[in-house]
């Protein structure tokens, strides 16, 4: 980098002003899920038995009667037209550590040569994208690697808008033909109903027959660094890797321990209310939001879901927070560790087990006689972990999290 494009950066970056909200202040009660095909859209736009059965599948987690599918696709294209979708996708997420997406319109071309908007049940169930350029796809012969998304309805479907349009998003696994898990999200279910069948079964035997259903839930903090554009387009490494590879300790770093939670700057605090607004549109209901340990490191933090469900909100949070970055002339940084010296990023993921009458099964009862349940299923957990500790350790190993070494926190190796 040359000395005089870095001084000529510094001093751009020192005449920016904060971009300013132009749409209209409207109440958050207003504007949160308008974007989403959720329980409350379902019910009203779905015939009742419909929706009724359709619930029963989110609920339940047993298979979608394929009589409905028509229905809900009807639906939920109505819904999406009414809103200014031209597009569907079947939105999933490959073993790349991405999201992935092909969109169709849902034009549909008639004998006369016009177009009428058409999207059937099949169409809303299972779609083909090729699965052989995907990381999985060396695994098999050509002829082999086909693979098929297939709609998961226990994650309600999304509107994507952009400056170039708004498309359909339809969350969806991924597998193939012979049914092998081709993504990150396929896993999870199934763990999920593992989890739901040890969890019921326990309580059946400390005498709780109330409960049918046990279900994971989360809530993941989301960390990253926001740099100006204008300074990272001059930094290659950043460019192509989201990390430095060569450079230089800033004068003054984290040492005084004075950013955490510190006031959040004007632009800084800018960017994070315009990512609220379009996250909040999209049903994510973010929580909190603060300066983090390092200088310009920030963190968000959604209110807990069902599992699959905020893991899906969360691929979304990063992929918004770096779209909102362009927006306001910045470039955001998610990877673990971006910078030498200063804390990494980590995603803590307070985690936790509720049933179908609304408790958490984790939490502590008032008296000892009321622990009993509490302390069966906290044993049992530390004890999977105890003997499943490779498992676990192998799931989050990868190079950039071994990288996330910083001054504050604890070893990527350690559980804490």
């Amino acid at each position: 980098m040359s000395s005089d494009a870095r001084r000529a950066a510094i001093q751009d970056v020192s005449r920016r002003i904060p971009l300013t909200n132009t749409e209209p202040q409207v109440a958050l009660t207003e504007i949160f899920a308008v974007n989403v095909f959720n329980e409350r859209v379902q019910r009203q736009r779905l015939p009742k038995r419909v929706y009724g059965l359709l619930r029963e599948t989110t609920r339940s987690g047993r298979g979608l009667d394929p009589t409905i599918a028509d229905a809900v696709a009807s639906a939920m294209r109505d819904w999406a037209v009414e809103r200014g979708a031209t597009h569907y996708s079947h939105w999933f997420q490959p073993m790349t550590g991405l999201t992935a997406e092909k969109h169709d319109s849902f034009i549909s071309l008639t004998e006369d040569e016009r177009i009428i908007n058409e999207f059937s049940g099949s169409d809303l169930i299972r779609g083909e994208p090729d699965a052989s350029s995907f990381p999985s796809g060396g695994l098999r012969s050509t002829f082999e690697a086909r693979g098929y998304t297939a709609w998961d309805p226990t994650s309600p479907a999304f509107i994507r808008e952009g400056p170039h349009g708004k498309t359909l998003c339809i969350p969806t696994v991924f597998c193939s033909w012979t049914g092998e898990a081709l993504d990150k999200k396929t896993p999870l279910l199934r763990s999920e109903e593992a989890i739901n069948r040890a969890s019921v079964r326990l309580l059946q035997l400390i005498g709780n027959d109330r409960v049918t259903q046990v279900s994971t839930t989360i809530g993941c903090e989301q960390e990253y660094f926001l740099v100006d554009r204008q300074m990272a387009h001059l930094r290659p490494d950043l460019l192509a890797c989201g990390r430095t590879l060569f450079g230089a300790r800033p004068p003054k770093g984290q040492e005084m321990s004075d950013n955490y939670f510190g006031a959040i700057s004007q632009r800084a605090l800018a960017f994070m209310q315009d990512l609220e607004i379009d996250l909040w549109r999209l049903g994510i209901p973010v929580k909190t939001r603060h300066n983090e340990v390092a200088p310009m490191q920030f963190e968000l933090a959604p209110i807990f879901r069902h599992a699959p469900v905020s893991s899906d909100q969360n691929m979304m949070i990063m992929e918004m927070l770096k779209v909102v970055a362009e927006r306001h002339g910045l470039r955001c940084l998610l990877h673990e560790k971006p910078f030498t010296g200063v804390n990494g990023s980590g995603k803590h993921t307070n985690w936790s087990l509720t049933d179908d009458q609304g408790n958490n099964l984790l939490e502590p009862g008032q008296g000892a006689e009321d622990n009993l349940q509490f302390v069966l299923f906290l044993t049992a957990i530390i004890r999977a972990v105890d003997l499943h500790a490779d498992l676990m350790r192998v799931s989050i190993a990868h190079a950039s999290n071994d990288h996330r070494l910083g001054a504050n926190e604890a070893p990527p190796a350690i559980i804490s």
